[in-house]
């Protein structure tokens, strides 16, 4: 079976949707030369700020990260929901910059000379509470501002847009935050936005009504600092694209217009869309293509959102997302599709990989196609997997998949266990246990807003040696179902508990996850893990 598990480069000239089939929330996207680079949100999964490439903007390869840690000693620890939210990626004065808010802490900005290399440590250029969603813009006389949303749960309010003038280098705040656009009475949980110039005017492209069932605006000045003319530009109408939601503007050496968004599909995450893009005679820009189902607007339930869904699915002069279109004009690229395989052979793990917490250098070693993990003692005495930043993560790139690999436990002390997890709002596991008596097998799964782990099924091995696998399975366009198996030398697979339905976590999708760590809020003792090559398999949908 291929590795590739998901392929939007249809070979025809023509693509499909989603092109990226992975949970790169909140996606911005510039073109520099005849590349595009894009980033998306990393919340507490280090490294973070992913940089991927594209020459068509439909293939994309991840080449690099901007951040190597989330800075502030507390993400020593998972802090699940919190860091890194929504960046902005631009050019600017010889410089690539990525601003991000950390709606916590206030909002951040690093920046390189070459986005594929070393980027420079983040610098905070204003802190302050519910400040999330920033774009920088430079104007051509010289002024420089960051246009922002802001976080209720952090805050108290939402639904309007800030502004504040920056620095040059677009590194400090150089004035007071003051409201840009209010969008509580027409256009609720307005956030996300995106600022450009053309033709003398200023647009700002925002979502709102929220990431399951909004749309997306565009607001028009000619004044930077407004008042500002909205217009809803893309609706989900009667398309099975949820949202769609927060996405980016951005054109080609080709003059050609194209928008990405990104639609939130439950347990894959929030996967990135890109539509084609045209704009009026009166300047008004134009997304996706046309409405061939409408909503009736009869058919939509009463409540105090049903207006807004009226309006989303209704709105004049407004597109929805296309499910297959022509690619863009652009030199012929070879598809490449991101994959979930790693053999463990390099000097490095493959970038794919994020940890669940700061990464340090001595939770992991690779030797010869085998990576060794340290079951580390958790922070602040924890005890269950949730806790574990040592836990070595990815997105899931595929709607129907399985991922294969072989852990050797014979390194683990009594009172460790090392194994291979889906971890999302909830998580379930297949660990081998080390205690006084030997060796067993068993499948965890989490419950609650503590996420208390209970071990729904285990038996005894006859050694330290099991192959690990996971297969996941698309039963609806936004859910799906896994099946845990294992494997003696020697033996065959068996299901070892479940099937289980994974779901998404706040706003990341699940993650597989390898990991080795103490049971019970064991200290550590110098246990480990080693795992053979992760492979991955494409797999037929249940759906």
């Amino acid at each position: 079976m291929s590795d590739a598990l998901w392929q939007a480069d249809l070979g025809d000239g023509t693509y499909q949707n989603p092109v990226l089939l992975c949970d790169y929330s909140d996606p911005d996207v510039i073109r520099v030369g005849d590349t595009y680079y894009m980033t998306a949100s990393s919340f507490n999964y280090t490294p973070g700020l992913p940089i991927l490439t594209s020459r068509d903007l439909v293939n994309w390869t991840l080449q690099n990260y901007a951040l190597k840690r989330v800075p502030f000693d507390r993400y020593a620890a998972p802090q699940h929901a919190q860091g890194v939210w929504a960046p902005s990626i631009r050019y600017h004065d010889g410089y690539f910059i990525i601003t991000f808010g950390m709606p916590d802490e206030g909002i951040f900005a690093v920046r390189a000379r070459d986005p594929l290399g070393e980027w420079e440590p983040p610098v905070c250029v204003l802190p302050g509470k519910g400040l999330i969603d920033p774009c920088p813009f430079w104007d051509d006389d010289g002024r420089a501002v960051i246009v922002h949303g802001y976080a209720k749960s952090r805050i108290g309010f939402k639904s309007v847009l800030g502004v504040f003038p920056i620095s040059p280098d677009g590194l400090r705040a150089t004035g007071p935050d003051r409201i840009l656009y209010d969008g509580r009475r027409d256009h609720p949980t307005m956030e996300g936005p995106k600022v450009h110039k053309r033709d003398g005017m200023y647009y700002i492209f925002a979502p709102a009504g929220g990431v399951a069932t909004g749309w997306q605006v565009a607001l028009r000045s000619r004044e930077l600092l407004g008042p500002y003319e909205p217009r809803v530009v893309l609706k989900q109408g009667g398309t099975p694209v949820n949202g769609p939601h927060q996405g980016a503007w951005v054109d080609t050496p080709e003059r050609e217009d194209w928008f990405f968004h990104f639609q939130s599909r439950g347990p894959y995450g929030r996967v990135v869309h890109l539509q084609p893009m045209t704009w009026d005679e009166d300047g008004w820009p134009r997304i996706g293509v046309a409405d061939e189902h409408p909503v009736d607007p009869a058919s939509v339930p009463a409540g105090e959102d049903a207006a807004q869904a009226a309006l989303a699915a209704n709105a004049a002069d407004c597109g929805v997302p296309a499910l297959v279109h022509s690619k863009p004009k652009a030199p012929a690229c070879v598809p490449q599709p991101l994959t979930l395989t790693d053999d463990f052979a390099g000097p490095g793990l493959s970038l794919g990989w994020q940890f669940m917490g700061n990464a340090r250098d001595d939770f992991y070693a690779l030797d010869g196609g085998r990576l060794t993990l340290y079951a580390r003692a958790l922070p602040d005495g924890g005890d269950r997997l949730w806790q574990c930043p040592q836990a070595l993560t990815q997105k899931i790139c595929g709607e129907s998949f399985a991922v294969t690999t072989a852990l050797d436990a014979s390194g683990l002390q009594p009172g460790e266990q090392a194994g291979l997890a889906l971890i999302g709002g909830q998580a379930a596991y297949l660990a081998v246990r080390r205690e006084e008596k030997g060796f067993a097998a068993v499948y965890v799964e989490t419950d609650g807003a503590a996420h208390e782990e209970r071990v729904a099924a285990s038996r005894p091995l006859a050694g330290e040696t099991l192959e690990l696998r996971v297969s996941l399975r698309r039963t609806a366009m936004d859910a799906a179902e896994a099946t845990f198996l294992a494997r003696e030398p020697g033996g065959e697979w068996q299901a070892i508990g479940g099937p289980y339905a994974p779901s998404r976590h706040t706003w990341v999708g699940v993650r597989l996850g390898l990991f080795a760590m103490p049971l019970r809020g064991g200290a550590d003792q110098g246990g480990a893990a080693r795992f053979g090559a992760f492979k991955a398999e494409r797999l037929e949908d249940r759906a």
